[in-house]
């Protein structure tokens, strides 16, 4: 099972969403990086279940248990194990979902993939329950990326066909990042909010789902980390953000966008500030040929509809091969794009701490 991540820094994420269970390893974490407990609970929270009308009722306190990796308030350089428990969960409400998969759902692939042993409970090692270990990994990485200057943040760009005011492509400022990492719902235009909300709440009446985008920035990037055409910058953050579950499109800059645009718009132009090269906009998101430019890197997870709906469908019983209806109990989201925020973040925040560590080595961190 696909579960490390990683060059110069390995991430492993284990567990199943009803297992004792869930949470991760670090390998190759730099020693000497403070570690600020209240900010690393303080994403767990950002994640967590069961706080508002938009999320699922299920209810976990996510608290991390570290096993090693950090003494007298620094990690040491050992990997970093973190644990965390599992303590609300209802597994009979899936036990019809072994004949029946989810239309949308891992249900059939995992099933034929690992031959019919897979744990199908709550989705098992495909559940979206498996983002809380890597929000955690992706907290201590921030952590380290604050000490380089990189600061990581996000908003919700969409929900349905509601859109928020984007980011500005070249000036991110770091207290703007700060400002919606304190918001429930982090959008930067407040009217996108209340129209988003109620897009939940009619998909949520109609007993359906609801998709959106999350649109992620990295400040204070330096320029040269990366490599050219067959591990870029770009794939190494796009590979680690389709590993969280329902997202199935990612964009950089101006995304599928720049195809409608000729070269005289689609460059960026370059001058210098003082020392520093800049570019008077940002089209191609902060990277060029694979590599880091210096400027902002703009990075988009269009994340799909929670496959898992209380409207019935219509889905094969795959021991008698007949098409019958299909009802799903448990507690589901009717829309995860409102949780996705640290999650995003979370896995771009991997991923650059890979790239530093491949550019500059441990010599430097």
């Amino acid at each position: 099972m696909g579960s490390v991540w990683g060059n110069h820094f390995k991430l492993t994420i284990f567990g199943e969403s009803h297992g004792g269970g869930i949470g991760c390893v670090l390998d190759g974490f730099p020693a000497g990086v403070a570690y600020d407990e209240a900010f690393v609970l303080s994403e767990m929270d950002r994640r967590a279940p069961g706080k508002n009308r938009q999320s699922t009722a299920r209810r976990e306190k996510d608290l991390p248990k570290i096993l090693s990796g950090i003494f007298e308030g620094k990690t040491t350089g050992a990997p970093i194990s973190c644990v965390i428990e599992n303590t609300d969960t209802r597994s009979g409400d899936y036990r019809n979902l072994v004949e029946h998969p989810r239309p949308g759902h891992a249900d059939y692939t995992g099933r034929v993939r690992y031959n019919g042993y897979n744990d199908y409970r709550g989705g098992g090692h495909f559940s979206g329950r498996l983002t809380a270990p890597m929000v955690f990994a992706g907290a201590m990485c921030k952590l380290f990326l604050r000490s380089k200057g990189m600061e990581v943040g996000s908003h919700i760009a969409s929900i349905g066909q509601i859109m928020d005011t984007p980011f500005h492509d070249v000036d991110i400022p770091q207290e703007q990042l700060a400002e919606l990492r304190a918001q429930p719902y982090p959008v930067i235009n407040p009217r996108a909010q209340e129209a988003m909300l109620a897009q939940i709440d009619q998909a949520r009446d109609s007993l359906d789902s609801i998709g959106g985008v999350i649109e992620c920035a990295v400040t204070g990037v330096p320029a040269g980390l990366g490599s050219p055409m067959l591990c870029p910058a770009e794939g190494r953050i796009s590979s680690i953000l389709f590993s969280v579950p329902a997202v199935k499109g990612v964009e950089f800059g101006a995304g599928f966008s720049i195809a409608t645009m000729r070269g005289s718009e689609a460059n960026d132009r370059m001058y210098l500030d003082g020392d520093t090269v800049k570019t008077e906009t940002n089209n191609n998101g902060g990277i060029l040929g694979g590599i880091t430019c210096g400027m902002p890197i703009i990075v988009r997870a269009a994340i799909k509809p929670t496959a898992s709906i209380s409207r019935e469908q219509m889905t094969l019983n795959v021991t008698n091969g007949q098409v019958e209806p299909l009802v799903i109990k448990g507690r589901h989201d009717p829309c995860i794009v409102t949780r996705a925020a640290p999650v995003i973040e979370a896995a771009v925040a991997i991923a650059m701490t890979d790239l530093y560590l491949e550019a500059y080595g441990y010599a430097r961190s």
